[in-house]
């Protein structure tokens, strides 16, 4: 299993993974409010969350932590990073995906 991955594969797995596909595929709790979605957090087990989708971060409100797609599987899955990267890869969007070898 690769350790390194290259920086455009791990741009993409933070920008172009969507929350939803994410936390459905994570089998998380989530739901939408005020057509917004919001999800249970791994940290505090609140559920004042939100994500915004012009960055592409989730954010607990209660306990202050952003999460990126890479971050919130760690969190979720208590798997390491390389582990998360390896989960994520699959759910890009299909087209031109960097190989993850060296």
């Amino acid at each position: 299993m690769p350790r390194y991955f290259p920086e455009a594969l791990l741009r993409r797995l933070r920008n172009d993974i969507g929350w939803a596909s994410l936390l459905k595929q994570l089998e998380w709790p989530h739901k939408l409010r005020a057509g917004q979605l919001v999800f249970l957090c791994p940290r505090c087990h609140e559920c004042h969350s939100a994500v915004n989708p012009r960055t592409n971060l989730g954010r607990c409100f209660r306990c202050g932590i952003n999460f990126n797609p890479i971050d919130f599987t760690m969190a979720v899955q208590q798997c390491d990073f390389v582990t998360a990267v390896h989960r994520l890869e699959p759910l890009l969007p299909r087209g031109s995906q960097p190989a993850a070898s060296h």
